[in-house]
């Protein structure tokens, strides 16, 4: 995680905020009360840190990549350590609860991961939040970008697997929340353009999607230039465009809890 984010993290803050409502999903997810101690594991620029920090939980924040940090807002219940999922720098059975948003297709070692979760949080929740691009609803975005799709297969794990991993790791019952994204999602991230196609044409929020800012960027001239004239001459709304009455979708994110 570090060397990516290290390259495409700057302004990584300007279009990854915390949506409210993946938080209340994430506070009812961990099902502890503040001022419960949690670490967030990847925790980036800190978007989801302060979000719960400011529910009154004491936050753990740790992030490999010192460009994410630099960008992080100062909260006095969030302390930033410079660590990786691999190897957490927090001592055993030392936080309530973990919680993990969008970042475990990036470790390294997603087993090794898994057991350090486990070592610091002995009997709390686990909560991921991930991705299953296999049970995307209404996948348009890899028509217009096939690599980008098959690269999301190769970093996401089947969700089974996952929770196979989880279960194993941590000793816990896993539990799997489908969680829609909603049409208006703050967040920025792979999908949160799935009825704004045109967020896709923005290279500001292309940079702030890893799986865009990783690309090469010859791999995505054709979609980006199909994508525009479709969106210009109304191919897309002829072809997608009865989504365009949906709240939300289901685009294959789930809330893992392992508990």
């Amino acid at each position: 995680m570090e060397n990516a984010y290290d390259r495409i993290g700057v302004g990584y803050s300007k279009h990854r905020c915390a949506d409210p409502r993946l938080v209340d999903a994430l506070t009812r997810a961990l099902a502890l009360a503040p001022p419960a101690v949690l670490a967030d594991i990847g925790a980036g620029t800190g978007n989801y840190s302060r979000a719960m920090a400011d529910r009154g939980f004491h936050i753990e924040a740790v992030e490999p990549s010192p460009v994410m940090r630099k960008q992080a807002v100062t909260h006095p219940l969030v302390a930033w350590r410079r660590g990786t999922a691999e190897a957490i720098p927090l001592g055993d059975d030392s936080v309530d609860g973990v919680f993990c948003i969008l970042a475990s297709h990036h470790f390294g070692d997603l087993e090794s991961g898994v057991s350090e979760m486990a070592r610091i949080c002995r009997a709390g929740p686990i909560v991921w939040f991930t991705l299953d691009p296999r049970r995307e609803e209404l996948p348009w975005l890899r028509n217009y970008f096939p690599e980008l799709h098959e690269q999301g297969l190769k970093v996401f794990r089947p969700l089974e697997e996952v929770c196979h991993l989880l279960e194993a790791r941590a000793k816990r019952q896993i539990t799997a929340i489908p969680w829609p994204v909603p049409n208006d999602l703050q967040d920025c991230f792979w999908a949160a353009g799935w009825r704004r196609p045109e967020m896709y044409l923005d290279p500001e929020i292309r940079a702030s999607i890893s799986l865009f800012a990783l690309a090469d960027p010859a791999a995505l001239a054709d979609g980006l230039s199909m994508l525009e004239r479709d969106l210009a001459d109304g191919t897309w709304r002829a072809k997608y465009g009865a989504i365009l009455q949906r709240q939300a979708i289901d685009w294959g994110y789930r809330l893992l809890i392992a508990s």
